[in-house]
């Protein structure tokens, strides 16, 4: 589709000004309509019944992500093998938590450095940190295996178990059901769809337009765009979130949020997509591999260990963390 609309002007600045209309669009889109479609699923989870704490640990815990999620399986499915689209998938997933973590999480704790205790965090510490080691030394021979890929899904299941069972400990969880008005449920499905189609929309059209600005526009590499341009793109909801928390003054919301949209992201996306590539996912950028992933260890290493052993997160850490961030991006587009 946005081929055609590209097609409509002639080649020149008028089909570029287009790529980069349709790339926007496509961004809007996702953002949009993700809210929609999370909203709109929440209330139904709750309107059957579905305890609150159940909603909180699974539906919430994912919400953010299915920006990086929708984008990164559309970009593998349509790869067919292609290294365009594995790059677009493999460095949108990774770049995502490297924005969220170096970017996203550092300006958080410059602004609002906060007290935590280990049962807050360390848990999900671990998984993080582990979920990233273990996924980039599975990827270091280039491919991600389908006996990888449930390996690595393991993880995420282990995730999901830990946010339910911390969940259900929390006494204060309100589990009425919301009221029922006459149309309610027509209306939600309705809200449910159209957040579903704005975000299979959005995604194609920025895939799409962000490997045509990649390869035939810019000349770089997808990887680059992806890392860039499509990660914090796609990291917005958790721009929004971490935003919305520190003028709430509501810090460890944002931490919190961060965490868990990272572990959805190192654990769930990639084993997706060598599901949906048939077999394995092939990493022909190595680069991913060998400069991405040690980056997005080392931020949330930064972001963690630190934090563990002194039980709080500092000013420096944030300052280091988006000082880090900001090399990496320069070095990245430097070397292209």
């Amino acid at each position: 589709m946005s081929e055609t609309i590209r097609n409509l002007f002639a080649p020149g600045t008028m089909q570029v000004l287009a790529t980069c209309v349709l790339f926007v669009a496509g961004l809007a889109l996702i953002v949009k309509g993700g809210d929609l479609f999370v909203d709109a699923a929440t209330w139904m989870a709750e309107a059957s019944g579905i305890p609150k704490f159940i909603i909180g640990a699974t539906i919430v815990s994912v919400a953010t992500t299915l920006p990086e999620l929708i984008v990164s399986t559309l970009a593998a499915a349509e790869a067919g093998g292609a290294e365009s689209g594995v790059s677009m998938a493999v460095g949108n997933a990774i770049g995502s938590v490297t924005a969220n973590t170096g970017l996203i999480m550092g300006l958080s704790l410059i602004f609002a450095p906060l007290a935590v205790s280990r049962s807050q965090i360390g848990v999900k510490s671990a998984l993080l940190l582990s979920s990233i080691g273990l996924l980039m030394l599975l990827c270091w021979d280039g491919r991600l295996t389908l006996w990888e890929a449930a390996l690595v899904l393991l993880l995420f299941a282990l995730f999901i178990g830990e946010n339910v069972w911390s969940a259900s400990k929390d006494k204060r969880l309100n589990e009425d059901r919301p009221a029922l008005e006459r149309g309610a449920w027509a209306g939600h499905i309705a809200v449910f769809a159209l957040g579903a189609a704005m975000l299979a929309l959005g995604s194609n059209l920025l895939v799409d337009n962000g490997e045509y600005l990649a390869v035939d526009v810019l000349g770089v590499p997808t990887r680059i765009v992806a890392i860039t341009m499509v990660a914090i793109g796609t990291s917005l909801p958790e721009l929004v979130t971490a935003i919305t928390a520190l003028v709430k003054k509501q810090g460890s919301m944002s931490v919190g949020n961060i965490i868990g949209a990272n572990i959805i992201d190192i654990t769930i996306i990639l084993p997706l997509c060598a599901f949906i590539s048939g077999g394995s996912l092939p990493i022909a950028d190595l680069n991913c591999v060998r400069i991405d992933m040690p980056v997005c260890l080392l931020e949330a290493a930064i972001a963690l260990i630190p934090t563990l052993i002194r039980k709080k997160f500092s000013r420096w850490q944030g300052v280091l963390m988006v000082a880090l961030y900001v090399s990496y991006l320069v070095f990245s587009v430097g070397n292209v």
